[in-house]
């Protein structure tokens, strides 16, 4: 793909009485680069073509609404004509703008580790709401798989007298932990190691999460490219049947727990029984569980019988 469409007309906006970049103004740009993204299947075309306008042109919605005729100089049609290019792709748009808004904050995001979602904040709100009675305890949080850190910068956030520690095999992902830690000012709360889930910890947590992979391996070729493409397959691929690492998780979490400690993990859609019969025949009790904005069971949280 050319990435002077936007420029030149070329895409779905067609090549024909194209503007020169001297003359392009941001509402001629912004029309142009959404119509090419909805060319390309981009769902939500001409929101994700705005932010990628206001990031290329380093300007904001107020700029852009009461100046909308403005020309865009060379460098800036330069930069949006590369970003469109790259949606355009199926690269999302948090890779592209290179952050991602999550529960409260905003947090890099890194090549080769997985990009946060919306509905991983489904199990920050279970956790939250299951643990309010201790919002001021220092608690210990444990989170296997941790991914960018993201999960982790959410609950230390909320819980502003708690220590966390975070694992993840990958180190991407470890160095990406790294860096959302110290944006979002908890480095000295938070610590990571580099391992497979938990088999070198010991100790107790009140709080072990984690968003473990759990997709079907059929399934990883089906997914939407902006998945598909980008996210590491190790992040995703969770067996034949998508429940590998809560079979691990589930032998793991018991020893871990404090003794009023609490387990909370996200699931697939679909996944909440399976998932929770494995964690019952462990040493663990379902206790709540939570479902996302699409209606799915997407976290349960789990705690030791008996406690």
């Amino acid at each position: 793909m050319r990435e002077d469409v936007v420029a030149s007309g070329e895409g779905a906006a067609g090549g024909k009485g194209a503007l020169t970049p001297e003359i392009l103004s941001r509402a001629r740009a912004l029309d142009r680069a959404a119509e090419l993204l909805a060319s390309y299947g981009v769902e939500e075309a001409r929101q994700d073509a705005r932010l990628l306008l206001l990031a290329a042109a380093h300007i904001t919605r107020a700029d852009l609404l009461l100046e909308s005729d403005a020309r865009l100089d060379e460098a800036s049609l330069k930069r949006f004509n590369h970003y469109v290019s790259r949606r355009a792709a199926r690269e999302p748009l948090s890779r592209i703008l290179g952050v991602r808004g999550f529960w409260t904050l905003d947090l890099a995001v890194a090549p080769n580790v997985l990009d946060p979602r919306a509905d991983t904040e489904t199990l920050v709100e279970l956790a939250v709401r299951e643990l309010q009675a201790r919002r001021n305890e220092p608690l210990s949080i444990l989170d296997l798989g941790a991914g960018s850190g993201a999960i982790l910068c959410a609950l230390l956030s909320e819980f502003s007298q708690a220590r966390g520690v975070a694992v993840d095999r990958s180190a991407e992902a470890c160095n990406a932990a790294a860096v959302n830690f110290r944006s979002c000012g908890i480095s000295d709360r938070a610590n990571i190691l580099r391992g497979n889930w938990a088999e070198a910890l010991r100790g107790k947590f009140d709080l072990v999460v984690s968003n473990p992979p759990y997709i079907r391996s059929s399934d990883i070729e089906s997914l939407a490219p902006e998945v598909r493409l980008y996210d590491p397959t190790v992040a995703l691929d969770g067996g034949a049947d998508g429940l590998n690492c809560y079979r691990v998780l589930a032998n793991e979490i018991p020893r871990l727990l404090s003794i009023n400690g609490l387990a909370v993990l996200e699931v697939g859609a679909g996944q909440a029984e399976p998932v929770s019969r494995l964690f019952e025949e462990s040493d663990l009790k379902i206790v709540a569980m939570a479902k996302d904005a699409g209606g799915h069971e997407r976290a349960l949280a789990a705690r030791r019988r008996g406690a």
